[in-house]
């Protein structure tokens, strides 16, 4: 049999092949193929914020990663404005060959509740990679406020009958929908007082202006340690790595969860077989010991799922927040 087999050659095998490859360029042209040779050329990463912010220093960590293992530069491009729509817009657009990347945080969930309509869907139109990091938030208080506990802190609110503020970065800011999840999974009357940024909230929660906030642990850490404020409970479903000595708001609120995340993703139809290179890659960065080290100094966590996971974390967080953001009635500044 194998004598026979031999007889026939390459000779007779290299038409057919030839023929295949006409009849089917699926077989040759795959984007297995593709991937094996990907990538070939500079890979751009949109960052949909300002340089020197969260968003940026991430990105630029993980371009590093990614050009030390592929040799090829990953070039950041940040393109701000519109509370990030306009370099999501960008990314939405270009080629889904693989080589451009965005970078996303928590307002893509939330921005097609905020927004009258996007230019862009924030699921369909793109191919997620992963989820990168998450980071919870801690619920603060003004030390003139007597309540340590989650509890404590819905009774007080109860009493004073609307007169206990909690201060946010801005409307439909990630501490202003945290009050109003908080709100409506609690039935505490709180009053939103919107800031044009964390600092300045936090300013006025130290000097008691405001009686809360839902705050980022990492800048909010000096004050708590210098008694100058109180931190009570954090917004995620554990116990946070940055601060394990608060418990989560969820043991008295069930289903209560408020993250910053970040996340990775590519224009829509990019061949499946690169996306999981993709994210094979970049967990691997992700979970690398000085990334993760300097991430959780941050008050991050690394996530690091799966394209699916991501992708069914995007469409709850959407439908989560549009409850939410229409019993508010919250709109961008």
């Amino acid at each position: 049999m194998k004598k026979h087999l031999s007889s026939i050659g390459l000779a007779r095998l290299l038409p057919l092949a030839l023929y295949l490859g006409l009849v089917c360029p699926q077989l040759f042209f795959s984007p297995l193929l593709f991937a094996q040779n990907y990538p070939s050329k500079p890979i751009r990463l949109i960052i949909p914020q300002p340089p020197g912010g969260t968003s940026d220093i991430l990105g630029r960590a993980l371009a590093v990663k990614l050009t030390d293992t592929w040799h090829q530069p990953v070039v950041v491009d940040n393109r701000t404005g519109a509370s990030g729509t306009i370099g999501t817009d960008l990314a939405a657009k270009a080629p889904p060959d693989g080589y451009t990347l965005l970078l996303i945080y928590t307002t893509h969930t939330t921005t097609p509740s905020l927004f009258g309509k996007l230019p862009y869907d924030p699921v369909n139109d793109f191919s997620p990679i992963t989820l990168a990091t998450s980071a919870p938030l801690l619920l603060t208080v003004n030390p003139q406020v007597n309540a340590k506990t989650v509890k404590e802190f819905i009774q007080l609110a109860n009493s004073k009958g609307g007169q206990l503020n909690f201060g946010s970065a801005g409307n439909g800011s990630g501490s202003h929908l945290a009050g109003e999840l908080f709100k409506t999974l609690s039935g505490a009357p709180l009053t939103h007082v919107p800031y044009k940024g964390s600092a300045p909230a936090i300013i006025d929660l130290l000097s008691g202006q405001v009686q809360a906030m839902f705050a980022g642990i990492v800048p909010i850490d000096p004050h708590v340690k210098s008694a100058r404020l109180r931190g009570i409970a954090v917004s995620s479903l554990k116990r946070a790595a940055a601060a394990p000595q608060y418990p989560p708001i969820a043991d008295t609120l069930p289903g209560f969860e408020v993250v910053g995340w970040y996340g990775l993703m590519a224009p829509a139809k990019t061949p499946p077989s690169i996306i999981n290179q993709l994210n094979h890659v970049l967990r691997i960065a992700l979970q690398s010991k000085d990334l993760s080290e300097r991430l959780s100094k941050e008050g991050a966590e690394v996530v690091a799922n799966s394209p699916a996971e991501f992708t069914a974390f995007l469409k709850e967080d959407i439908a989560r927040w549009a409850k939410v953001i229409k019993r508010a009635g919250a709109k961008v500044d």
